[in-house]
């Protein structure tokens, strides 16, 4: 990676990843995968009834406390390959009858990824590629994408800068999302479906996902005001409830950071309580909202985490 000074993120650390320095997010200059496989739980215009194609990438710049991807974003569960090797699993992807190419935590190896792209399609894969995020990037970054990305997947954690530093050291988050999420709109468009082997299949556009958080309802209701308000029908949100306390579950295994964050945020060690979750769905739908994605209950399962044991890398 030829980046002496890395701001590919709002962190802007400014890394020499490309002589081995660490940056924020934990990576150097090597690229790092977890998992290529196809992944069954997505919402229903990506996964569809075939899989999204998911590439998993280790280490994340935004590296939430109570991440459900803990080993691949806190720790060093990747394996490292090469851009040529990247385009080839696109393709593999493809073969094994996948609706897109997802990729997962992806905006610190942003340039690798677009190169691996440009191999793939030149290669013949025709797939829409996805951009599956925490939401914490740069317009610039988002910009750099055109041409590569037809549609985002992109959280919105926070509207509660508190929240967003005590959880995330982020107390930028609701301003650097904003911002992107703005910049990713303008990018794609609205959202767009087409009808691909009998299947709904989203091929441009961004899907606004909110994760509730145990205890963090106010929170989760000014998220969703704010992505309606700013943006209407031009994004599709996805209110999720699927939020394992996977901290609790490191901390049991004798992970002692986790365990020193546990100690600190007690209430990261509960799951959401359904009669919350249904008092945001019943905000959002009082608010207008319309056409968004929501969770049945039972939802808060580790099946929603798959094993990043380098499946397809």
């Amino acid at each position: 990676m030829e980046i002496p000074s890395c701001d590919l993120c709002p962190r802007g650390c400014g890394a020499n990843r490309a002589a081995g320095e660490r940056g924020a997010c934990g990576a150097d200059g090597r690229l790092m995968v977890s998992r290529a496989a196809l992944h069954f739980w997505e919402e229903p215009p990506i996964s569809g009834e075939d899989g999204s194609g998911t590439i998993f990438f280790a280490h994340c710049p935004l590296g939430c406390v109570y991440c459900q991807n803990w080993g691949i974003a806190h720790g060093d569960g990747g394996r490292e390959i090469f851009v040529e090797r990247l385009a080839a699993i696109m393709g593999e992807l493809e073969a094994a009858g996948a609706l897109n190419i997802n990729c997962v935590t992806p905006t610190h190896y942003a340039p690798q990824i677009r190169a691996a792209v440009t191999l793939a399609r030149d290669a013949g894969m025709a797939l829409p590629v996805l951009w599956n995020t925490s939401g914490y990037e740069t317009v610039g970054a988002v910009r750099a994408n055109v041409g590569f990305v037809d549609a985002y997947l992109t959280d919105f954690k926070y509207a509660d800068g508190e929240l967003a530093r005590r959880y995330s050291h982020a107390p930028d988050y609701p301003e650097a999302a904003l911002a992107a999420l703005s910049a990713m709109v303008e990018a794609c468009g609205r959202w767009t479906c087409d009808e691909y082997r009998g299947q709904e299949r989203l091929v441009r556009g961004v899907v606004g996902r909110h994760l509730m958080l145990p205890g963090a309802l106010e929170n989760s209701k000014a998220v969703v005001r704010l992505l309606h308000e700013r943006f209407g029908g031009d994004i599709r949100l996805s209110l999720m409830n699927q939020y394992t306390p996977v901290l609790a579950r490191e901390a049991a295994a004798g992970n002692d950071r986790a365990a020193r964050a546990l100690a600190a945020m007690p209430e990261l060690a509960a799951t959401v309580p359904e009669e919350e979750y249904e008092r945001l769905l019943d905000f959002a739908d009082g608010l207008g909202v319309e056409d968004y994605f929501w969770q049945e209950g039972g939802a808060a399962e580790e099946s929603f985490i798959p094993a990043f044991d380098f499946t397809g890398v």
